[in-house]
C-alpha cells in the first residue's frame, strides 16, 4: 500500500529530511541538523513542523454541538466558538480510541483533528467530511514562535492560547489555533494544499528551523504529554492515564461513561508515572519495572531528555507508589535505576544535578 504524501513532500526533500512511515503517511523524521539540535532550538527558539499526517474531520449544521456533547468526554458547554479543546474519544470499555483536539470555528461548525491513524474510527463515530487531504497543518512552536509567525501572518500569530481563528495569507483563507504537542508556545496553522509550500518557506525564512517527528516525540515526552498507541489506546482509559481532567463526569452521557465510572467507583489498579534515570541511559517502551525484584509495571514510552541530559520514561504503575520511589527498569537484562516523578520534566531542569 502506498503512503500518503503531505502537500510539503518536496519541501522536505529539498532541506534533506530523513523520511519514514508514520501512521501511514511519509513524514519527515528529521533534517540535517539532526534531532538533538532540532529539540533544544524548540525550547530556546522556534521550529516549524508538518503536522498534515493528523486528520480534520468537519461537521457543521443543526445538531452539530449535541453530537459532539454526546460522543466525546469533555465538555464544549465550557468553551464557545473561536476556542479549541483537548477531548476523548473511548469504546463502551472505556477504552480510549483517541485523543482529538476539537477547532470550534463558528456557532455551527467544528473540526475535529484525530491522530494520523484513527481518522476512520473517528469518523465512524461522528461522521463529518475527511478534509484532511485539502490542507497542510504547518506548526510552529517555541519561545519566538509568534515572533516568527508575526513576520508572515500577524493575525495568526495573535491567536490566544487554545483560541481559533481564521486568517488570510497573500489572499488565501487560513484557520490557526494556539495549539501545539510540545509543552511550549506556539500555534497550528491549517493550510489550503496550494498554499502550504509557500507558507512552509515564508515561516522557514523568518527564523524557524525545521523539526521532525523525532524531535516532536521527545519534546512531547519532555513535556509528559500521551500518545496514542503508547500511553492511550486499548485497555487504557483515562483515569488510568491521570487526565480525569479530560472527563466531564457531570454530563448527563458520553460514549463509554458507564465503564468509566465504575472503573473510577472501584479504583484503579494502574497509573500513568513518570520516570527519571539516574543516569543517561534510556528505558524504552515495553521494559519491566521492578521495586524489589517484583514486576510492578511497564514503560509505556521512553526517551533521552535532551535539557535534563537524562533518560526519561513514562510507565504505568500500582496507584500507591508515591513519587520519590525508586524503580528499578529491566533494560535489555540490565537494571536502569530511576526515580518516580511528576512530569513535565522539563520543569526538573536545574533542580536535577547531572
Amino acid at each position: 500500500m502506498s503512503l500518503r504524501q503531505s502537500p510539503l513532500r518536496a519541501e522536505h526533500e529539498e532541506l534533506g529530511a530523513k523520511l519514514v512511515e508514520f501512521g501511514g503517511w511519509e513524514m519527515p523524521l528529521s533534517y540535517p541538523t539532526g534531532t538533538l539540535a532540532e529539540h533544544l532550538t524548540c525550547r530556546r527558539a522556534a521550529v516549524v513542523f508538518d503536522v498534515s499526517h493528523l486528520g480534520t474531520v468537519l461537521l457543521a449544521g443543526a445538531g452539530t454541538y449535541e453530537l459532539l456533547q454526546e460522543t466525546f468526554t469533555n465538555d464544549l458547554s465550557k468553551i464557545g466558538p473561536g476556542r479549541a479543546q483537548y477531548t476523548h474519544l473511548l469504546d463502551e470499555s472505556g477504552s480510549v480510541v483517541d485523543d482529538c483536539i476539537i477547532w470550534w470555528l463558528n456557532e455551527a461548525t467544528f473540526e475535529v483533528m484525530p491522530n494520523a491513524s484513527n481518522t476512520a474510527s473517528v469518523r465512524d463515530a461522528i461522521g463529518g467530511e475527511d478534509t484532511t487531504a485539502t490542507r497542510a497543518i504547518i506548526a510552529v512552536q517555541g519561545p519566538t514562535a509568534r515572533e516568527v509567525v508575526a513576520r508572515i501572518a500577524p493575525d495568526a500569530a495573535a491567536v490566544a492560547h487554545f483560541g481559533v481563528a481564521r486568517f488570510a495569507y497573500h489572499g488565501v483563507e487560513c484557520v490557526v489555533a494556539g495549539t501545539g504537542y510540545t509543552g511550549e508556545d506556539g500555534v497550528e496553522c491549517a493550510v489550503p494544499a496550494g498554499a502550504a509550500p509557500g507558507f512552509f518557506r515564508d515561516v522557514v525564512a523568518a527564523g524557524a528551523i525545521p523539526a521532525g517527528l523525532g524531535a516532536r516525540d521527545t519534546l512531547r515526552l519532555e513535556a509528559g504529554l500521551p500518545l496514542h498507541g503508547h500511553e492511550l489506546g486499548p485497555g487504557i482509559t483515562p483515569v488510568q492515564a491521570g487526565l480525569n481532567w479530560v472527563v466531564a463526569w457531570n454530563k448527563p452521557a458520553f460514549r463509554g461513561k458507564t465503564a468509566l465510572e465504575a472503573e473510577r467507583a472501584a479504583g484503579i489498579t494502574r497509573r500513568l508515572r513518570g520516570l527519571l534515570s539516574a543516569s543517561r541511559r534510556v528505558p524504552r517502551a515495553k521494559d519491566r519495572c521492578l521495586v524489589g525484584g517484583t514486576e510492578v509495571g511497564v514503560v509505556t514510552s521512553g526517551n533521552f531528555s535532551p535539557v535534563l541530559e537524562r533518560g526519561i520514561a513514562l510507565a504505568f504503575l500500582p496507584p500507591g507508589i508515591a513519587d520519590g520511589s525508586e524503580v528499578e527498569v529491566d533494560v535489555r537484562g540490565s537494571a536502569v535505576s530511576t526515580s518516580v516523578v511528576k512530569p513535565p520534566f522539563e520543569r526538573l531542569a536545574g533542580l536535577t544535578p547531572h
